[in-house]
């Protein structure tokens, strides 16, 4: 292993790297129990989801430490998920959205062969790839106080907040004040630790099933053929561009930030700033979003959790190694998951929406024709129930701003091309 991952030429040790793979999958393991909580009101079986989740988090992450020799870990992706679950299936059914996954695994793949990546990163201006960022984050935390019942749908209001004294908004509650206690005290693992104890709790309150025996904790993985293979590409392809374009550009900006950002962190990047390998690291992201969809699941993308492990000396691709083998062996785990409820998934969802929407700091609103696009953007996405409507609006509105405004010569020829699929998009 120190011959094959140079630990000696990147400073690191056996030790090191294993603590570091620890790390990094408990700081991200929330995703064995949110994903197939959120894609499971598709339709879709549970437990199967859950093998798809770890299935896939597991051999892409063990791959992207093999080929490339960096501490990146992945997993289905927040955020696209949600994208998948309450807007694409509900429309054409979980078969076509994972169809619709696919395809963005293909395009992914096809963009970081030809290195097309670099050109769409040029042409869109930082203000709306943060907004988008930062309005998933809006849309996920919204999706999160609705599942545990805090803002409820009103005749008269739309939204209004549901009744707290509920048990289960109770539940909730708590919820999200120990997973908040535990990130404001930066203790590892915080999401995932806040999962479990609100599970624990929700058993003396009578809303989590109490475990009959170990038989309800750990036991073999369930089955993904009822999910497996069942992408309808046919279908997918009938949806539009834009849902295809929504989950693609996501995922490779999702990816290609999160890259830079934990790379900058482990003090991989050039001279010039620039990510040695990041073709190929892009790469494994990609076949890993066009595999996790074979198995069953939602977009794979890179995680910024990955910083955890960074942080706790990982330097090579061992710790990817180490995480990708906990997801695996999570997959015995899956009765545990079956026991938890949505109220003690869904302060998670919270928390991560806080996460995302960080991003707007990067944004400037002293700029009204950056700040106009970047604000449509977030606001559509929670209220339009659709990140493909926000990223439209967001295409839509940058450049008719932008030459109103006298600065057409500061817009990128693609951005125009994004702006007439856009209004395609909306009115054709």
């Amino acid at each position: 292993m120190n011959n094959f991952f140079r630990l000696k030429e990147h400073n690191t040790n056996l030790q090191t790297e294993i603590v570091a793979g620890i790390t990094t999958f408990m700081t991200m393991a929330y995703i064995l129990f949110v994903n197939p909580d959120i894609l499971s009101a598709t339709g879709m079986n549970f437990g199967s989801v859950m093998t798809a989740t770890a299935l896939a988090a597991g051999i892409t992450t063990i791959l992207m430490g093999i080929v490339t020799n960096y501490p990146f870990a992945l997993a289905s992706g927040m955020g696209l998920n949600a994208f998948f679950a309450f807007v694409v299936a509900p429309i054409a059914g979980w078969e076509v959205a994972l169809g619709a996954v696919f395809i963005s695994g293909v395009v992914f793949i096809l963009l970081s062969v030809f290195r097309v990546i670099d050109i769409i990163d040029s042409a869109v201006p930082v203000s709306l790839k943060r907004a988008i960022s930062a309005g998933i984050g809006l849309f996920i935390a919204y999706i999160g106080l609705q599942n545990a019942g805090i803002i409820i749908s009103n005749p008269d209001t739309q939204l209004t907040l549901g009744e707290l004294t509920s048990p289960g908004v109770i539940l909730s509650l708590i919820g999200l004040a120990v997973i908040a206690i535990l990130m404001a005290r930066r203790v590892k693992g915080a999401i995932l630790l806040g999962i479990l104890i609100t599970t624990v709790i929700g058993m003396f309150m009578g809303i989590t099933q109490v475990p009959s025996g170990i038989g309800d904790i750990i036991g073999r993985p369930e089955s993904i053929a009822p999910i497996a293979l069942k992408a309808d590409i046919a279908g997918a392809l009938k949806l539009g561009f834009m849902v295809i374009f929504a989950f693609v550009f996501v995922d490779v900006f999702d990816t290609m930030g999160t890259l830079m950002g934990t790379a900058a962190r482990a003090g991989f990047l050039d001279k010039k700033g620039r990510l040695p390998k990041i073709k190929n690291a892009m790469l494994v992201d990609a076949i890993g979003t066009a595999g996790g969809a074979l198995l069953g699941t939602s977009t794979v993308t890179t995680y910024v959790e990955s910083t955890a492990g960074i942080s706790e000396g990982g330097r090579t691709g061992l710790t990817s190694v180490v995480t990708g083998i906990l997801f695996l062996l999570a997959l015995f785990l899956a009765p545990l998951a079956g026991l938890v409820p949505s109220q003690a998934t869904a302060p998670a969802l919270i928390i991560v929406g806080v996460l995302m929407v960080g991003a707007v700091s990067e944004i400037n609103f002293e700029d009204f024709t950056e700040a106009f696009p970047a604000f449509l953007t977030m606001l559509f996405m929670p209220l339009a129930y659709s990140i493909a409507d926000g990223i439209a609006i967001g295409f839509l509105s940058y450049p008719i701003v932008k030459a109103v405004a006298g600065k057409a010569r500061d817009i990128h020829w693609f951005v125009y091309i994004l702006a007439v699929v856009a209004f395609i998009h909306f009115f054709l």
